[in-house]
């Protein structure tokens, strides 16, 4: 029988099957931290249970952690809670605890795969929506509750329905100027935010075979933005180079019997899908988002489009647009706008710091905006140091902060006040997710780095 990708990788790991009822799934990596497990482990704690497999969880902080002056005490009360009810819980349990000052400590979807707890074949959960980060290794990856962080702590087990398949291929090559960023952004402009609903979905064609992994990861990222459940890419040669000699790897046999398994993990020719998309590469330009949910974006060079032109409720669709002070039919290129975010897990790694700094080179910061380059890891900190980016963006009038969640979301110190414009490279742009009052248009390093030095919406293909 042909078999999915997806369904290789799941059937593999089903414990048991219920009638007419989910699967109980064994789950390979547990990925924990600060925000959804406190009460998760207060369950545990209530119960008299303990954690199943430590070996298997991985503790990080990240979403409640400041991103300047991280050797002080963090001064907000719940986060400084939240933080030490993380480490003392790591603590009792004997899990894997990477805290604010520990080498190892960053954005959990970012340090995973750079310590090679991330694997291909692997089932992967976290208590966060964009797990689907690590399914560009050919990885089931999701984001769960915090009851079912307590089951998968309690028992390495999780039950779930087994999703709907889709494969979205785009083949050709990219333009100039269109990054991994705008490639999603625009799979999303088309589905909207809820086409991929109840599905998990395969990347494939020409496109994301020449992605790096990194760009992969930034794809399958922000597929949890279209509905879906996940996302997924086939694992090749240029994942295998990538997680090889990584800290959890496998390694001498052990690596031999894991990549010959791994060398299965691909779709066979013939298998069905519930649903195929097919987009060219010459369709996608570099995108931004106008609206107040990832699924409202357009081609930077394009206008905004008018009510009629989109599916959906106008009353609805003209909510969104007050929010943002925008109006029906006008240009986003030459917008003003006040805040840069460069970071998160969606484009916080080393690729994106090097993509913003080659644009922002010789060229200075607009007086007037806030930029905020956080970068996901301290490895990601390191190389940009190692590699001299560091010295470029200082000399264009930038700073570097600590790593952490930051910007993305309104967990943190790093808000955006009511009324302003943050050009992000995050991935969602909900009313107030950076902030109460925030205005936030998503966009690629690119298209933040060609904000942050003209002040405006500006098409990075204008300043190479």
């Amino acid at each position: 029988m042909k078999k999915t990708l997806f369904d290789k990788v799941w059937d593999s790991h089903v414990v048991r099957s219920i009638n007419n009822g989910p699967d109980v799934l064994f789950i390979d990596r547990h990925m924990v931290h600060e925000v959804t497990s406190p009460v998760a482990f207060l369950g545990l704690k209530n119960r008299g249970i303990n954690v199943l497999y430590p070996n298997r969880t991985f503790a990080t902080a990240d979403h409640n952690t400041p991103t300047i002056n991280q050797h002080l005490p963090v001064a907000d009360p719940l986060s400084a809670n939240q933080l030490k009810a993380l480490e003392e819980n790591s603590k009792a349990h004997g899990i894997s605890y990477w805290g604010l000052g520990h080498k190892k400590n960053g954005i959990v979807h970012v340090v995973g795969p750079e310590y090679g707890i991330t694997q291909p074949g692997a089932t992967i959960v976290c208590g966060d929506s964009h797990t689907s980060t690590h399914g560009a290794f050919g990885a089931i990856a999701f984001g769960i509750g915090t009851s079912e962080v307590e089951m998968v702590l309690a028992t390495q087990c999780i039950m779930q329905p087994k999703p709907k398949k889709m494969r979205i291929t785009i083949d050709g090559q990219l333009s100039k100027g269109v990054t991994p960023k705008d490639v999603a952004l625009f799979i999303i402009s088309k589905l909207s935010t809820s086409g991929a609903t109840g599905y998990f979905v395969e990347y494939a064609g020409e496109v994301f075979r020449e992605l790096s992994m990194e760009g992969r990861m930034t794809v399958c990222n922000l597929s949890i933005e279209m509905g879906a459940r996940g996302g997924m890419i086939a694992p090749d040669e240029k994942t295998f180079e990538y997680i090889k000699g990584r800290e959890f790897t496998p390694e001498g046999t052990a690596w031999d019997a894991a990549k010959k398994y791994w060398d299965t993990l691909y779709t066979d020719e013939g298998a069905v899908f519930d649903k195929e998309l097919h987009y060219t590469a010459d369709e996608i330009e570099p995108m931004i988002t106008f609206g107040t949910n990832p699924g409202m974006g357009m081609s930077i060079s394009k206008k905004i489009p008018t009510a009629a032109e989109v599916e959906g409720a106008a009353t609805t669709y003209k909510k969104s647009l007050d929010y943002m002070g925008y109006d029906e039919g006008q240009d986003m290129l030459g917008k003003t706008i006040d805040f840069v975010f460069l970071g998160s897990c969606t484009n916080g790694r080393i690729e994106d710091f090097r993509a913003f700094t080659q644009l922002v080179k010789g060229r200075q910061k607009a007086a007037h905006v806030t930029a905020w380059l956080v970068p996901g890891s301290h490895k990601v900190m390191d190389a940009i140091k190692e590699e001299g980016l560091l010295d470029i963006l200082h000399e264009s009038g930038f700073e570097l902060r600590e790593p952490g969640c930051s910007a993305c979301l309104a967990m943190n110190d790093d808000k955006v006040p009511a009324g302003k414009y943050a050009v992000s490279t995050s991935n969602r742009n909900f009313e107030g997710r950076q902030g109460p009052g925030s205005r936030t248009l998503l966009a690629s390093p690119l298209v933040a780095a060609a904000a942050a030095v003209t002040g405006k919406v500006t098409d990075p293909r204008t300043l190479y």
